[in-house]
């Protein structure tokens, strides 16, 4: 209950103290002006936000342009994040905010179920041409990749009349109950959330590390091996006539940033075909433009039944979408898809803009000569002699690449040897980066960091990224010489 204004917050800050500014409230003195420097904010953070969502940085932002953001104290990061590739084309892109601006003045939020608004259906016209499939004709627009996957999970459920899912090891799918059960990246997502939503089943990904091979097995070997196994899982686990879908994502995110081959994609949907199973396509993090082309899976020439989109979709405002086939769509029961803020207006906007500031701009064509750059550069490194040992693998298409550390002090290639150890090549790597001017993250259970720039990224930027990147990786490596080649400490 509001009981005392203690002072009025229109007054001049210079003829009040900002300590006394502030309103009592259930006998609580508050007050926004009372935060005034960057660690009684931090403070202040560290104090009343969860403690189940980790940092990578100290510090609080401030704002944001392009490929750099800027921190309160005045620290300027070149951002090789995006945040987890959702600022595809950098921040605050005029074109998008200026959008998202002015759809504020007009319209903020229609919901979904009352009646149509403009900007969805705008987007749907603007999205219908870049489909990866002229199958893909209705949309479903809501707010995160995991609620998009849950409602993937839904209409799967729902046209088939069949209860369970395959999922693929390494992949991951969101963090909301369904999404979390077919999210097989690591138990650090699950763990201590039991029991998980049941009738889901897992299969390898044709990932060398996932199959116990040599990292030079033939992309054929490991296709036709992963496909064996999950003719073994529906005679043995999950009988074809009780599965309602696969999900797979094309580029594994969480799982190491692997590219999928066209031939497991394309033997996946001849599993479907003949079993009258449904494939869900998860292109929140590979899809709009990441891996070059709008989706990863052009060029495949496979089909899915339905594809999920998020992240880059729209910049950064909250937006995800969920694509099948009229007919699919058709058998749903009005009313079972919904939700309070699904397709908000101003996210749509926004989501028109990136489409039309992507086709402007060219930005797939500069995806395309910067990742060129940056796998270059990054196949450079592993083949020099002093890093050589260190540098296993380096993978991922478009800008959406990565680097995976070898481990000689562990024995190679062939240990699960990260498990979140703080000591871990990659997240020293990382840290490293950090330091020096640029956020960087890891990813899976491997010794992996993943680079995520925005797509529109410059040359310079790029040159400057690649350079903290081989300069910290060199100071690491440097470390672990002079101590006798024991990474980390280990």
């Amino acid at each position: 209950m509001l009981t005392r204004v203690v002072r009025s917050s229109l007054l001049p800050s210079l003829q009040r103290p900002a300590s006394l500014v502030g309103t009592k409230i259930n006998g609580r003195t508050t007050s926004s002006s009372s935060l005034s420097t960057t660690e009684q904010l931090q403070s202040f953070g560290e104090r009343h936000v969860t403690k189940g969502i980790g940092r990578i940085t100290a510090g609080v932002m401030k704002k944001a342009e392009g490929s750099y953001v800027e921190y309160l104290d005045g620290k300027r990061m070149l951002d090789f994040t995006c945040g987890i590739g959702v600022t595809n084309l950098g921040h605050c892109h005029p074109k998008v905010s200026k959008a998202a601006a002015e759809q504020c003045m007009q319209l903020v939020h229609g919901q979904c179920s009352i009646s149509f608004h403009e900007p969805y259906l705008r987007l749907i016209e603007k999205l219908l041409p870049i489909m990866p499939h002229p199958s893909l004709d209705s949309f479903f627009f809501w707010n995160s990749g995991s609620e998009a996957v849950e409602a993937a999970l839904k209409m799967a459920w729902a046209t088939t009349g069949r209860q369970n899912v395959i999922c693929m090891q390494g992949g991951y799918h969101g963090r909301t109950f369904g999404a979390m059960a077919v999210t097989r990246s690591k138990t650090g997502y699950s763990e201590g959330f039991h029991p998980l939503m049941p009738g889901v089943f897992t299969t390898p990904y044709p990932f060398w590390h996932q199959l116990g091979l040599p990292p030079s097995t033939p992309t054929q070997t490991l296709t036709q091996l992963a496909l064996n196994q999950l003719s073994l899982l529906l005679q043995q686990q999950t009988s074809p006539s009780d599965t309602a879908a696969i999900i797979i994502e094309p580029v594994l995110g969480e799982g190491g940033y692997v590219p999928a081959p066209k031939e497991f994609l394309l033997g996946l949907r001849e599993v479907c075909d003949e079993h009258g199973i449904l494939l869900i396509v998860d292109e929140v993090q590979s899809g709009f433009g990441r891996t070059g082309g709008w989706w990863a899976i052009e060029g495949s020439e496979m089909r899915p039944d339905i594809l999920v989109m998020a992240k880059g979709l729209a910049n950064g405002f909250p937006l995800s979408g969920v694509v099948s086939r009229k007919e699919v769509t058709d058998k749903l029961r009005p009313g079972s898809m919904g939700g309070t803020y699904a397709g908000n207006a101003v996210s749509c906007a926004a989501a028109c803009a990136v489409i039309d500031a992507m086709e402007e701009e060219k930005v797939l064509e500069n995806v395309k000569e910067r990742s060129k750059h940056l796998l270059t550069s990054l196949h450079a490194l592993q083949s020099d002699p002093v890093l050589a040992p260190y540098i296993l693998d380096v993978r991922g298409r478009g800008l959406m690449v990565a680097v995976e550390f070898n481990s000689p002090a562990a024995g190679g290639w062939d240990p699960v040897y990260q498990n979140q150890n703080q000591n871990g090549e990659s997240t020293l790597v990382a840290k490293k980066c950090i330091e020096k001017g640029m956020l960087l993250l890891t990813t899976s259970v491997y010794e992996v960091v993943r680079f995520i720039p925005a797509l529109n990224v410059g040359q310079g930027e790029m040159e400057r990224g690649v350079g903290v990147f081989e300069e910290s990786l060199r100071e690491v490596v440097g470390g672990w010489e002079r101590e006798g080649g024991q990474e980390g400490g280990k």
